[in-house]
């Protein structure tokens, strides 16, 4: 596994996301007070079969930032595991190696395919690990995950080289992060991130691949509850029998899919 790919045509005239999307950041905490509002709906979705998940914190988070997406995972049947390495501040040493051992490790106690949900640069490693170990990997499932533009049409890219150690410009992975695991693959983005730019989380059309828009913060989209919808949708499908989300009735107006327009 690696997040270190070769300079490839990523799309450089991409821009980080506006100051007033940036402001807009703000209101994460009412996504979480509307998570808990919703509860009563969303426990009344389909439960789980009990298979294993293992999320990842996006960039600067630890698994505190989790606690809602896995108590709500834990609460629809599933078991859910954090990622235990601390916050995460990029591909450091030992790292990736922490990502692949922690997925090997839920596999080998429970006997089952593990779905693997990252959040902003967790997702990256969602899908990186699912190349690696398809065998092992349900299904994937990112939020705003930037696996593909290029990595200053974002508002963090700063912050990750002072954290990580690495240099964007050294750090050319999308055309091979671009490329989607072997499993089913969805990435929920919003056209309001403020930190990443939208296009940056959007998948490659692909008989396993989809992309559902929702109205959310970066910062909030772990505990927005349309997304928790969504995330609980895509972990009932039959890995078997896959169909991309179905947005028709009143779903529409919480979510976009199809053919996805910059």
């Amino acid at each position: 596994m690696s997040i270190q790919g070769q300079r490839s045509n990523v799309n450089e005239k991409l821009k980080a996301p506006n100051a007033l999307l940036l402001m807009m950041e703000g209101r994460a905490p009412w996504e979480y007070a509307a998570m808990l509002a919703a509860t009563p709906w969303l426990r009344r979705l389909p439960k789980g079969d009990g298979h294993p998940i293992v999320v990842f914190p996006g960039l600067g988070a630890a698994d505190f930032t989790t606690i809602p997406l896995r108590n709500f995972l834990e609460s629809q049947g599933y078991v859910a595991y954090p990622w235990q390495q601390g916050f995460n501040f990029g591909p450091r040493d030992g790292v990736v190696d922490g990502v692949l051992n922690k997925v090997r490790a839920v596999y080998e106690k429970h006997q089952r395919p593990v779905s693997l949900i990252g959040w902003s640069l967790g997702g990256i490693y969602a899908r990186e690990a699912a190349k690696e170990l398809a065998e092992m990997t349900r299904c994937v499932i990112t939020l705003g995950s930037p696996f593909t533009g290029h990595p200053k049409a974002s508002n963090a890219w700063r912050f990750y080289e002072f954290v990580s150690g690495h240099s964007t410009d050294d750090l050319e992975v999308f055309e091979q992060v671009r490329q989607p695991p072997p499993v089913p693959t969805t990435s929920i983005y919003s056209k309001t991130d403020g930190i990443v730019a939208w296009q940056c989380s959007v998948n490659e059309h692909g008989p396993l691949t989809e992309n559902i828009g929702v109205h959310a913060s970066h910062v909030g989209m772990g505990m927005n509850p349309v997304a928790m919808y969504a995330i609980a949708d895509r972990l009932a499908q039959d890995p078997k029998d896959w169909k991309p989300f179905d947005a028709s009735g009143v779903k529409s107006l919480f979510y976009r899919t199809g053919p996805v327009n910059a």
